[in-house]
């Protein structure tokens, strides 16, 4: 199973790659070739029923960030793979993609629970993605509910002072790079929905409850009028 996850997963990725020419991949088996090479990949974290760590690094990404402008501080590297990591990560289900972020994935990569691409242009290396997936679960038994809960529970007992992100939106807009770098103080950027619309609850990035906007002691503060059920927050 993990095998054709990780398949359908650089499938995924390479088909969202922003680039000139399409890529292809192969598995990587003699590892050392990209020793010192992943110190600036781009990274995340995907939680769900089936979880998983992903990294990417391309040799070449001056056509993609060009798009973004030189030494933009609004636009990097992060910013432009992670539509390709999300489509990656899509297909391991239901789950949320944290932060993507540029660091030094080389743990990943030396890692044997990792599956390690070379990313093909061409017919040359263009660069190189892992993933290391973790199935969460896969030894509870349903014929054993009671005992089932109790592990459950148990292992939320753990992570219970575990700090989650929560944002509320107020509403969305998709915008191009160039939109983005155009952005000027006084510019007016209208959103997806009306004044009064409920906002949006999100925890870690994920939809979870409607609320509408108050405020508290001079500070703005949400109040939530709708809890949504997973069926309503995957979607």
């Amino acid at each position: 199973m993990t095998a054709t996850l990780n398949a359908s997963a650089v499938s995924a990725l390479t088909d969202a790659l922003p680039t000139p020419l399409p890529y292809g991949s192969d598995i990587l088996t003699d590892r050392s070739t990209v020793a010192g090479k992943v110190s600036e990949a781009v990274t995340a974290t995907f939680v769900g029923a089936v979880s998983a760590d992903v990294a990417l690094v391309l040799l070449d990404t001056s056509s993609m960030m060009e798009a973004g402008g030189d030494a933009s501080p609004l636009v990097s590297a992060a910013d432009v793979f992670r539509p390709a990591l999300e489509s990656a990560t899509a297909v391991l289900g239901a789950g949320v993609l944290g932060e993507s972020r540029i660091e030094d994935a080389s743990a990943l990569f030396k890692d044997a629970e990792a599956t390690v691409y070379e990313l093909i242009s061409a017919g040359n290396p263009a660069g190189w993605f892992a993933i290391r997936v973790r199935e969460q679960g896969a030894t509870v038994k349903t014929s054993a509910p009671a005992t089932a809960a109790t592990e459950s529970n148990a292992k939320l007992g753990r992570i219970h002072n575990v700090e989650l992100g929560l944002t509320v939106a107020i509403g969305h807009k998709r915008v191009s790079v160039r939109d983005v770098l155009d952005l000027e103080p006084g510019n007016v950027m209208e959103l997806d929905r009306s004044a009064g619309a409920p906002a949006d609850v999100l925890l870690n990035g994920r939809l979870i409850a409607h609320g509408e906007i108050v405020v508290v002691d001079s500070d703005y503060a949400v109040r939530i009028t709708k809890i949504l059920d997973l069926a309503e927050s995957v979607g």
